[in-house]
């Protein structure tokens, strides 16, 4: 499908064989069919832990990602799942189930904390799978988190010194549901109740002191705060107490489950399905299923070089491709209204322009909404281009179409006045006068042809050219007329042959200052959709900035009481930066979008058309930046 496409059975995403990962072909082709906006839901956890019965659960399936009943793990690799999303309209669902970690059969332990990263990496939302309660070795099992700043670099070019770029993550970053399988526990503290968040937070609370054990301990449970923006907290009974049951689960039915279970499934499902965004990385920047392609194999590509997955490349590749899908979706737009709207031939060159310029301005709308990071406008003047080219293709067509039909509805006025010329009937005294009623009997009915489009003036100008002889060859041959008159007569012709190429002339000139308006008019609209679409991209920033600095006060408040001076240093000049990057991004915003609009109005205007080129100047395109920032 063009929009969305699913599959029946889940299909191995990332494949793991000796420890070796590969991105699956056939999965990245499905990825690549679907250009809908997808949530991404990753499980991960220890094996054996019923990760796969529970992404099942999500999918409304009793059977479909593996399920296992002995000690050997079933699921190896990533695999994945595309389904319809629920209740998101034109969203996919995609879940993937991940390989358990802690098999002691691998000869690799850094492999379980790639498969970790990756789930990181591809997911909108980040299940994280654990049995009994969150304890301390609940913790200790979650060291993967803490190895993702050796895994993961935001930044292309890191700054001189920097070891550690994670003070970013949090813009790239999923959101954490910690899934605690069966729960035994009564969810009460200090005798009163308390909500299964509250017990997640109270789990995650630092524990004051500067013993190096202490630190150690705080360590998974600073970066789960300090990585992920949102966490979220679901506990689970047993599903069945039956042993043998619960070797065989994809065997039982609904009705034999526990009630607590049924419960608590529906509630985490519900939430994953109404709370869950689509997958998004740095600006508010939508992933698409083929998007997710691009970024698993870029990932998968990166770790099996050698080197280390970087959010930054990754999201210029994705934007390469996003950015040609978007241009080409466009343009096609463009092309598709044009055809449904333009009836050739238009009655004058202004209505063709009218239903261009509406066309681009949608086209324009459906560029600026998909495209990312196009920052020298490189796409957005390739589209302008795009846009020119099928723009001179139907004026060509309808230039045609009004010769065509120009020619055929003369044809039927003049077939008598051939037939006249052919028989002599002008050929005699008086037969000029005749032949001049005649054309103008032509003329005439011809006039009276309603939409015969712009070439309505040169097809006839043409064929009173190809008359010229003929109407000369009359008129000396009028016996009825003498030397005197037929001087006169020929003066008058000739004045009227002037004076229509004269009007065709100025027709054709007004044509070019109507195209040359509308081009100005098509250049205006393109850099105000991009101004807009920069403000906007620059106002979800700061929000995000903000939110990221609330989150990172709130951390810095718990990590003070701590004793931990390094990490709470650390944590203060992180806030600090921060700070410095929303105070200049308001204050220099003005003058720095007007910079880009210039800049980009230049680039734009670098490939206008020769006949926008002549109108001489830049100036009357540049007038439309004149308010920008005040």
């Amino acid at each position: 499908m063009a929009s969305g496409s699913t599959t029946k059975n889940p299909i191995c995403l990332v494949e793991n064989k000796k420890n070796q990962l590969t991105a699956n072909p056939k999965a990245l082709e499905i990825l690549d069919k679907i250009s809908q906006p997808v949530v991404v839901v990753a499980i991960v956890g220890l094996y054996r832990t019923g990760k796969s019965y529970l992404m099942n659960r999500l999918a409304g399936q009793k059977h479909g990602f593996t399920l296992g009943s002995t000690v050997r793990p079933e699921t190896k690799g990533i695999w994945m799942w595309c389904l319809p999303h629920p209740s998101k309209l034109d969203h996919t669902l995609v879940l993937l189930d991940t390989e358990g970690l802690g098999d002691v059969e691998k000869g690799d332990p850094k492999n379980d904390s790639w498969i970790f990263a990756l789930a990181v990496l591809l997911s909108s939302v980040f299940v994280y799978n654990s049995m009994g309660a969150i304890n301390h070795q609940a913790l200790e099992q979650l060291h993967y988190v803490t190895e993702l700043t050796q895994l993961i670099r935001t930044k292309s070019s890191p700054s001189p010194g920097e070891e550690d770029d994670s003070a970013e993550f949090m813009s790239f970053f999923p959101d954490l549901v910690w899934a605690v399988r069966d729960f035994m526990l009564e969810l009460e503290m200090d005798g009163h109740p308390i909500t299964a968040d509250e017990y997640l937070q109270h789990a995650l609370k630092l524990i004051p002191g500067e013993d190096p054990q202490i630190k150690k301990s705080n360590m998974p449970k600073l970066c789960i705060k300090k990585f992920f923006p949102r966490q979220k907290c679901f506990v689970f009974d047993w599903p069945i107490n039956d042993k043998i049951s619960l070797r065989h689960m994809e065997e039982v039915s609904e009705n034999q489950l526990d009630l607590n279970f049924q419960k608590q499934s529906k509630i985490f499902c519900d939430y994953i399905f109404t709370h869950s965004k689509a997958k998004t990385i740095r600006e508010e920047i939508i992933v698409t299923g083929n998007g997710l392609g691009i970024l698993a194999k870029a990932y998968v590509d990166t770790i099996n070089s050698g080197a280390v997955p970087c959010l930054e490349n990754a999201v210029t590749a994705l934007a390469q491709h996003e950015n040609a899908a978007a241009v080409q979706k466009a343009a096609d737009h463009y092309s598709e209204q044009m055809a449904q709207r333009v009836r050739f031939p238009t009655d004058t060159l202004q209505e063709l322009l009218d239903l261009h310029a509406a066309c681009e301005r949608e086209a324009i709308a459906i560029f600026m909404k998909r495209s990312i990071k196009d920052d020298k406008q490189l796409f957005q003047k390739k589209l302008m281009e795009t846009i020119r080219r099928r723009e001179e293709d139907f004026l060509q067509q309808n230039e045609h179409a009004s010769v065509k039909y120009c020619q055929a509805q003369l044809k039927q006025f003049t077939e008598p006045l051939m037939e006249n010329i052919s028989k002599g009937t002008f050929s005699v005294p008086g037969g000029y006068n005749l032949y001049l009623e005649a054309m103008d009997k032509v003329e005439q009915s011809y006039n009276l042809v309603p939409r015969k489009g712009i070439k309505a003036n040169a097809v006839f100008q043409n064929f009173l050219q190809a008359q010229a002889a003929t109407k000369e060859s009359i008129l000396q041959a009028d016996k009825a007329l003498t030397a005197g008159e037929k001087d006169l007569a020929a003066e008058r012709a000739k004045k009227l042959e002037a004076e229509k190429e004269q009007e065709l002339l100025r027709q054709q000139l007004n044509e070019k200052q109507e195209e040359m308006k509308a081009q100005e008019k098509s250049f205006e609209e393109s850099m105000a959709q991009l101004k807009n679409k920069l403000e906007k991209d620059h106002e979800n920033r700061l929000r995000e900035w903000e939110e990221i600095l609330e989150k990172k006060l709130k951390v810095s408040l718990e990590l003070s009481t701590t004793s931990n001076t390094e990490e709470t240093e650390k944590m203060r000049k992180e806030i600090s930066q921060l700070r410095e990057e929303i105070k200049n991004s308001k204050g220099n915003w003005s003058q720095l979008l007007k910079s880009i609009c210039i800049a980009a109005s230049a680039s734009l205007f670098a490939e206008a058309t020769p006949m926008t080129a002549l109108s001489g100047q830049m100036k009357p395109f540049l007038n439309i930046f004149k308010n920008i920032g005040k």
